[in-house]
């Protein structure tokens, strides 16, 4: 089964169509994984995607019950699906791996730190797609790919504009037009004032 793994979209959804077209096209996926923040979304891909979509609620969705994951059976095993907040993603992954262990899962898919990663921790498949919309990685926003066999697992974190062929001119932050703006020099305010002259620094 190949599946596209998304999370973080927060109800922007536009290179999200434009990734899923162009997998529809060229390798479509069967299934969807939505891995929280915003349940909306996830409804929104459901109605209009004609596939399966599994999704769960994040920490912006008023999620907080440390039982609130779904379970996604493929033919090489389970994976756990959840926003991972409640896993504290965001110091490490170890109560998450306990927790996919647990449930008697082979893998987590999970987002929350809108920053991407896959690994394998001793058999344990661990996947954040990262956030398309709103990356905090240096990245133009990622997704994921899992293709499972009954021979085992592959999965990729796929970069936006590498996937939909779009040059940037200095790398890093890209938009829709393919060109990245320079960023606006920081200029200082009350508050640095306040804390360059502040007694207590």
């Amino acid at each position: 089964m190949r599946i596209l793994v998304i999370s973080d979209t927060h109800g922007k959804l536009d290179r999200f169509w434009e990734v899923f077209n162009k997998l529809r096209i060229e390798d479509p996926v069967q299934m969807i994984v939505h891995c929280g923040d915003y349940l909306q979304d996830a409804k929104d891909i459901r109605m209009r995607a004609g596939i399966p979509v599994i999704s769960v609620g994040g920490n912006c969705d008023g999620n907080f019950d440390d039982d609130g994951y779904s379970i996604l059976e493929t033919e090489a095993g389970d994976f756990m699906v959840t926003h991972g907040h409640m896993q504290n993603v965001n110091f490490n992954l170890q109560k998450l791996y306990y927790r996919a262990q647990e449930a008697g899962c082979i893998g987590a898919l999970f987002g929350h730190t809108h920053r991407s990663c896959y690994v394998d921790h001793d058999g344990i498949y661990l996947m954040n797609p990262g956030s398309l919309s709103e990356p905090r990685d240096g990245s133009g926003g990622t997704f994921g790919i899992l293709d499972t066999h009954e021979t085992g697992v592959w999965g990729k974190i796929y970069r936006y504009e590498d996937f939909m062929g779009i040059k940037c001119s200095g790398g890093g932050n890209s938009g829709n037009s393919g060109t990245s703006k320079p960023k606006p020099k920081v200029t200082g305010g009350k508050l640095r004032s306040l804390l360059n002259y502040s007694d207590r620094f």
